[in-house]
């Protein structure tokens, strides 16, 4: 498929990140979870729906269509002094990066709005974490209306060590030993009542911590009531306080501690907001959006121009965002337009009629960056995904698909001259109804879309999902 990317006048690539970018990695598979046997049939519920990395890299969470949370630990890695040195040395993984099952938990349940005669799926559309503390894991997790904090941790298990009664000193019918034929106790005079024999050896539950642990995840805090659309994205604040809250129409800033009120930001375009100089978010700083050529708009131009996705560089010099049709990097010091553009579905341009039809022209593709800011990624159809290079010169483009072999639409044909990316071909068995051949002859599965994908922190290794599927793959 198209992946060139458009690189700039001069003046903006100058803006662009400053390193020049190594040769393409070599991209391998390192496990999966949840992948399906051939003819399979995949619940709805199980479908993955969010994918998020901790900022440490240590723990992954996915969320599914059934508002479920699962979440994963690094196993492979070494202690933490160890990885700081091999960070700083620019060390790449050079064993098998492997995550376990941790533990899952339902996040949200359905529910029905019986003022607006709505009902409300499960299904989770986010997951951030947050900061970490008192070795607890803190996350926020949302579906369409409510977003929920959730703190995870581990405790040890209580047990209870001794039963109320010895055995040794109790009669063969259960009662005390000391006691009479008819269960009374021995009066006294003025009515006192004598304390049965053997009452004394009758002793209380003990409870002790034993040293098994086991997880517990609670929910602290809920945060609805502030959205009449869905909720399509949530992002968490460096000041690790607030976070911020989006649908369609409307954009909420939110305090962790307080769930029964929020500010509201009216959005636009892709605009910068400067907390520092006000908390009411009603003024931006600067707006970053790259204007249409006269005459070129047509009825589907403001909807493959929506943005679906946005994150900030590590470093925070630069702004990646996902359309329809593009990935977009932006240097925040110039808002005139992208200093990079890496186009995904040109190929589709002449579809929108068929896509609009089938309403493919409304998904939603997720994008990342690495952390060293030299690569970007982004999702496609027929479950394959995007890396693009963008750092000075670069003209990196790597198509994976997300199976056991990553590289297969790469291989070549030994009896034929080898052919560039673009020109690649792979034969899709699925209905004609959604699938086709572009101009270059590259085919296209619309059933099969890997919308969700997010890249390690500090290493090369991408996470995404294909339905029900988690793939991981590390260079």
């Amino acid at each position: 498929m198209n992946g060139e990317a458009v690189v700039p006048e001069p003046a903006a690539a100058a803006s662009s990140p400053a390193q020049a970018s190594p040769s393409p990695p070599e991209w391998r598979f390192s496990q999966v979870f949840g992948e399906r046997s051939a003819g399979e049939e995949v619940q709805d519920v199980d479908i993955i729906s969010a994918i998020e990395f901790n900022k440490s890299g240590q723990h992954l969470a996915t969320g599914d269509r059934g508002g479920r949370v699962v979440l994963f630990e690094r196993t492979d890695a070494k202690d933490n002094a160890c990885r700081k040195e091999a960070e700083k040395v620019d060390y790449s993984v050079s064993r098998h990066p492997e995550f376990r099952y941790k533990t899952e938990f339902q996040s949200h349940e359905p529910e029905f709005d019986y003022l607006k005669s709505l009902e409300i799926e499960e299904k989770i559309n986010k997951i951030k974490w947050c900061q970490t503390a008192n070795g607890a894991l803190f996350l926020l997790s949302t579906n369409d209306k409510t977003i929920k904090f959730w703190k995870v941790q581990e405790k040890k298990v209580k047990k209870v060590s001794e039963m109320n009664l010895s055995p040794s000193n109790a009669s063969a019918n259960g009662r005390p030993a000391g006691s009479n034929a008819s269960g009374s106790s021995a009066y006294l005079p003025n009515g006192g009542i004598s304390k049965p024999v053997g009452l004394n050896s009758l002793r209380l539950p003990v409870v002790v911590t034993s040293q098994e642990t086991s997880l517990s995840a609670s929910c602290r805090r809920v945060f609805t009531h502030a959205h009449d659309y869905h909720i399509n994205s949530i992002s968490n604040n460096s000041d690790g306080e607030t976070f911020i809250s989006a649908d369609d129409l409307r954009i909420n800033l939110w305090n962790l501690e307080i769930s029964n009120q929020s500010f509201n930001i009216i959005d636009g375009s892709i605009r910068l907001v400067d907390l520092r100089q006000s908390a009411l978010c009603d003024t931006h700083s600067q707006v970053f959006e790259q204007h249409e050529a006269p005459g070129s708009r047509s009825f589907f131009t403001e909807i493959i121009a929506s943005i679906s996705d946005i994150k900030f560089s590590k470093d925070g010099r630069h702004i990646l965002s996902r359309d329809y049709m593009t990935l977009k990097l932006w240097d925040i010091n110039m808002n005139s337009g992208p200093v990079a553009t890496f186009q995904v579905h040109e190929y589709l341009r002449p579809k929108l009629c068929d896509l609009y039809e089938n309403d493919s022209i409304f998904d939603k593709f997720e994008c990342c960056q690495s952390g060293d800011g030299l690569r970007v990624a982004t999702g496609s159809y027929s479950n394959i995904f995007r890396v693009f290079g963008c750092g000075t010169g670069s003209n990196e483009a790597t198509t994976l698909e997300a199976t056991r072999n990553p590289t297969r639409r790469q291989l070549q044909n030994p009896t034929r001259p080898a052919r560039s990316l673009s020109t690649l071909t792979r034969v899709v068995r699925r209905g004609a109804e959604s699938t086709g051949i572009e101009a270059n002859g590259n085919s296209y599965d619309l059933s099969t879309k890997l919308l969700h994908l997010a890249w390690h922190p500090s290493e090369n290794l991408i996470a995404c999902a294909a339905a029900n599927s988690l793939y991981m793959y590390y260079a």
